[in-house]
């Protein structure tokens, strides 16, 4: 995370501070600080093999569980499309 890239902005003659920080701004945006500021914010680490593993063996079993209740009837399956839209 030492890597940052260092932006400069002085400000020329009767400049204002609008147009100063507009030109910070763009710079910072030419720079894409702003979007690896973001990405660092929000890294996720990557989930382990087993970790991965686990969650996929977990959805599998819910969607047969799922599967074996509509064929038992005790889950309509077109009240899932529906679920949470208005008609």
């Amino acid at each position: 995370m030492n890597n940052a890239v260092r932006v400069e902005v002085s400000k020329k003659g009767s400049e204002n501070s609008t147009s100063l920080i507009r030109r910070f701004s763009r710079r910072a945006m030419s720079a894409a600080i702003v979007r690896t500021m973001r990405n660092r914010r929000f890294f996720d680490r990557p989930l382990s093999k087993n970790v991965q593993q686990k969650k996929k063996l977990h959805s599998l079993e819910k969607r047969a569980k799922y599967e074996e209740d509509v064929k038992l009837g005790k889950i309509d399956p077109a009240a899932r499309k529906l679920r949470g839209r208005r008609r």
